[in-house]
């Protein structure tokens, strides 16, 4: 059997286009003659298609449009990723479907039946579980027989072996192999994070090993709003591993010949996890951009390394013509903070403008003179700046259609070191699930991949600041940022308590202080902009923590 991996990038919503991805992917593998392709969770309306799935005409089109691919599929068959209906009055209305297309028609129809409800993940809000495994036969051209066992990501995921805390009472894998099944084919929407790669590769090893059968799984591609999908479709063969991999981070259409025993084929290697995250970065940046049809981007070039990175991200993923930067320097800013950001610019080939803002600055100090008489000056000062600055970008945005990118790192956003309606104004927050230490990490990288200095050395150099006041810098605020995104790595994305986190040998102060910032900040990150998911756990979607709540240490 030559099977075909179609990792594709679908836009969510976009019916048409993804059936004609679809049918172009099956053009390809008919021409390289695969047998049968296959393709990601819910292909034609893209992932994740969210409250779009209680719009009837929405569920009525990629019904269509499955019937339409099965039209197709005269000499080859195809499994589909669709949004079926239920046809009952009771339950969730609709499953989570795989369709067999073959025959110019839809033979049979697998649904999913593990539903994640977990992390970025609401699949029991839309979908009923399927009950039954689906087992279908299927015959090579070399005459060699097969029994097809059709699952659907999460459905792979819950392998006692290898999952520490299983969340279903469910092995459909292991009830595939019971049903007959002699190769697993699995169709998936996993998102990236950060060292993933690494489980998806121990978990479907060890099935694979397990049931002694061949395992497909072929992932989507593509940034859709938060989640970044990294594709690396592979084959998982018994005893042997991954032998076939698909590109990362990029659609990729992978040949396997799998009879009559699965044959070693193209296995790219999965990058680096400062890479991956690197990747991951460009590509939600660019798939954000162009699905949500922006001409272009806007950064503030502050001089400091959070923008400096922010703009390659948007340089390289965008291209330079599209990126455009602004200084808005202050009474405060540091002659060498408007040289950097300038020879930033210069470097990365953008456009480049400066809009002062002490003017404009003086002007609200003077009209809010008679309110604060008799206070002295504090942070609400120091926020004006902050906010002038957001209006400033907000304007351009407005007025030339550019995408504001905003550059707080997590570090920051988690601690509420960032101020509302001021730097954490945009449209996107590219490094938001990014922490300070991480950022640094990836400046060298850019550098090194650059061959040059491409973000200045001063900037890797000079102590962190918001130049707000005169000699500020953020270790003012805060501890230094190793020891801050040790603290944070354990209390947001491990869920450690305080008293474990001191535990560990942390200055109990500086941790109790921490975990407070964290907690009293949840207004802020709620009404910042989506931020790109590289992490296990940002702050985003997955992330559903209460704003009026008094649960601390």
């Amino acid at each position: 059997m030559r099977i075909a991996l179609a990792q594709l990038n679908p836009v969510i919503g976009d019916i048409a286009g993804n059936t004609r991805r679809v049918l172009d992917a099956i053009e390809r593998a008919r021409a390289d003659s695969a047998e049968l392709v296959v393709f990601s969770e819910l292909i034609l309306p893209g992932y994740p298609p969210k409250d779009l799935l209680l719009k009837p005409r929405f569920i009525d089109e990629n019904v269509a449009a499955v019937r339409r691919v099965a039209a197709a599929c005269n000499d080859l068959t195809a499994l589909v990723g669709f949004a079926q209906p239920t046809g009952r009055d009771t339950g969730r209305p609709l499953h989570n479907a795989v369709a067999l297309c073959r025959q110019g028609e839809i033979q049979g129809v697998y649904h999913k039946s593990l539903l994640p409800t977990y992390d970025v993940f609401d699949e029991d809000r839309y979908f009923e579980p399927g009950r039954q495994p689906c087992v279908l036969p299927f015959r090579g051209r070399d005459g060699a027989a097969w029994t097809l066992g059709v699952s659907i990501c999460e459905d792979l995921w819950n392998d006692e072996t290898v999952v520490a805390r299983r969340r279903y009472d469910a092995n459909p894998t292991r009830e595939l192999v019971a049903a007959g099944a002699t190769i697993i084919l699995n169709a998936s929407a996993s998102p990236f994070s950060v060292g993933k790669e690494d489980l998806r590769t121990r978990l479907f090893t060890a099935q694979s090993d397990r049931y002694r059968v061949p395992i497909v799984v072929v992932n989507q591609v593509g940034g859709n709003d938060d989640l970044v999908f990294d594709g690396a479709s592979a084959v998982y063969a018994p005893g042997r591993g991954a032998i076939a991999r698909a590109r990362a981070f990029e659609e990729d259409l992978l040949i396997v010949d799998l009879a009559p025993d699965p044959a070693a084929a193209r296995c790219d290697l999965y990058p680096p996890p400062l890479e991956s995250i690197y990747a991951a970065l460009l590509l939600g940046t660019r798939d954000y951009v162009s699905k949500c049809g922006f001409r272009g981007v806007v950064v503030g070039l502050s001089g400091g390394i959070d923008s400096a990175v922010t703009a390659v991200i948007a340089a390289q993923a965008l291209g330079p013509d599209a990126v455009h930067g602004v200084a808005m320097p202050s009474r405060y800013s540091s002659d060498h903070s408007l040289e950097d950001a300038r020879l930033l610019a210069k470097n990365l080939g953008l456009d480049f403008r400066v809009i002062p803002i002490d003017a404009i600055h003086r002007a609200y100090e003077a009209g809010l003179t008679e309110t604060f008489a008799g206070r002295s000056p504090d942070t609400t000062e120091e926020n004006v700046q902050a906010r002038i600055r957001g209006n400033l970008l907000m304007a351009l945005s407005n007025k030339l259609g550019w995408l504001l990118l905003t550059t707080g790192n997590k570090s920051e956003i988690a601690v509420g070191y960032c101020t509302l309606y001021g730097d954490m104004c945009g449209g996107l927050a590219v490094i938001s699930d990014v922490p300070k230490t991480t950022v640094y990490d990836l400046a060298r990288l850019i550098n090194a991949r650059a061959g040059r200095d491409l973000i200045p050395a001063r900037c890797l150099e000079k102590p962190p600041s918001a130049e707000l006041r005169p000699d500020q810098t953020d270790q003012d605020s805060l501890p230094p940022y190793p020891v801050l995104d040790d603290i944070l790595q354990r209390y947001v994305e491990d869920l450690q308590s305080a008293d474990d986190i001191i535990a560990t040998g942390f200055d109990p102060a500086v941790v109790q202080s921490v975990v407070r910032k964290v907690d009293a900040s949840e207004y802020k990150r709620k009404q910042a902009p989506p931020g790109i998911k590289v992490t296990s756990r940002a702050f985003g979607t997955g992330r559903r923590m209460p704003i009026a709540a008094r649960f601390g240490p």
